[in-house]
């Protein structure tokens, strides 16, 4: 789970990690107010949103196309007007602030489709010495908790591991020790840091790494990690992402979830107990088992065409979780052809056949008096097998919906690809 950058701050700064003073606004007034209170000279108004890239990102509403497609392409040249501003008075807050509210935001990390800025954070400024990088993630290969450093602040880390991999430093902590000063301090003189700020910088590493341990947090990245010119070392920008797995234990944490940055499918999946994750492909994929799923997407892409989906609708899901689940994959526009795998164990075949049946009649029938409802005339292969098997079929036999019927995954894969492909030619 992600949070906005401000949630972020306040959250480390009950661990003792520095962060500079800001207040969060959801109005033009509140921003100036919120200014007026942190004193100024000089402050910095930055759109809240869950992307990366905000200060070279534009606005829909006053960006060309050209410019638009040139953010998303990370070309060089374009100016970032966008998302992050200096504001040297009042005036440049409250002008920001316009610009800003209520406006669609395009990054390199949104897409094309951008995300609108409902509130934006305002914050001092500082006079910066030298921008770096810090994060704090997981590393799987290793099992361990792994922080990565670099001097290259301010730019994204994995541009930073393809050009120029010798600029970053990782260190691995022990799951048991924890991590050790002397790791903090090896990482400091790495950055290059002496003298005030070298102190700052080990204390602000262990801090850092506290805050990640005690949230369950899968990645914690400061970019960039601030040395003022005083020497003080300051997370100028954060992100922080949740172990969903682990929210049960933090519901403070969990009431910091805003659904309007994620996608509405998923969240709405979410609140059925279901998984699914929006592709960019146009076969809608219905699976039972994560591993089934990813083989599903996998056939798929073998014989030649793109997933719109995964979706695992578990083991114990029901008729209503299955109608629900086939109702979110007609409401991708881009899905052509839908492929329904299920392998009966707990499941049964024919909960999901009903299912299936129910969905199609009820899609169907919404489509009548309501025009965004897509009616369900796309090609449909269904693959069943386990528990109920042959009831499941004689379900979708009797029934009155169109049902390609599938043997194994090959026939399946091979039947919605052909039948999809011949809707395109």
């Amino acid at each position: 789970m992600k949070i906005h950058e401000y949630q972020a701050k306040q959250l480390l700064q009950k661990h003792g990690v520095a962060v500079l003073e800001g207040h969060v606004a959801t109005s033009v007034d509140a921003a100036v107010s919120g200014a007026e209170k942190l004193g100024g000279p000089v402050w910095v108004v930055k759109s809240q949103i869950h992307a990366g890239g905000r200060g070279k990102g534009r606005f829909k509403e006053v960006a060309s196309s050209a410019d638009l497609e040139a953010v998303l392409k990370g070309t060089d040249g374009v100016p970032g007007d966008g998302g992050v501003r200096l504001a040297r008075s009042l005036d440049d807050v409250r002008n920001a602030a316009s610009d800003m509210l209520g406006k669609t935001l395009v990054t390199k990390q949104t897409g094309a489709e951008g995300k609108v800025v409902n509130q934006i954070y305002v914050e001092d400024g500082c006079r910066i010495a030298t921008e770096l990088y810090l994060g704090v993630l997981l590393d799987r290969a290793e099992s361990k908790v792994c922080i990565m450093a670099s001097t290259e602040g301010g730019t994204e880390i994995e541009e930073v591991a393809e050009e120029t991999p010798e600029k970053i430093l990782k260190v691995w902590i022990d799951p048991v020790s924890g991590l050790g000063g002397w790791q903090a301090r090896e990482l400091a003189f790495g950055l290059g840091l002496r003298g005030k700020a070298l102190k700052s910088g080990v204390k602000f590493i262990m801090a850092l790494y506290e805050a990640y341990m005690s949230n369950d947090c899968s990645m914690a990245e400061i970019n960039p990690l601030v040395v003022t010119e005083d020497g003080d070392v300051i997370a100028l920008d954060c992100k922080m992402d949740f172990d969903e797995n682990a929210l049960f234990r933090h519901p403070a944490n969990a009431e910091l979830r805003d659904v309007t940055e994620e996608d509405p499918i998923e969240v709405e999946a979410g609140n059925y107990g279901l998984s699914y994750v929006k592709l960019d492909g146009n076969i809608g994929c219905m699976v039972n088992g994560a591993g089934l799923a990813m083989a599903t997407m996998d056939i798929i892409k073998m014989y030649g065409h793109e997933p719109a989906n995964f979706l695992d609708v578990g083991g114990g899901a029901n008729e209503e979780k299955v109608t629900a689940a086939f109702k979110m994959i007609m409401a991708d526009p881009n899905v052509k052809g839908i492929l329904v795998n299920i392998f009966g164990g707990i499941m049964k075949c024919d909960t999901i056949a009903n299912g299936v049946v129910a969905a199609v009649k009820s899609i169907n029938e919404a489509s009548k008096t309501d025009p965004s409802v897509r009616p369900m005339n796309l090609p449909l292969v269904v693959r069943l097998e386990g528990t109920n098997v042959e009831l499941g079929k004689q379900v979708l036999e009797q029934s009155d919906v169109a049902v390609i019927p599938a043997g194994d995954m090959a026939d399946a894969a091979k039947k919605i690809t052909e039948a999809v492909a011949g809707l395109e030619g």
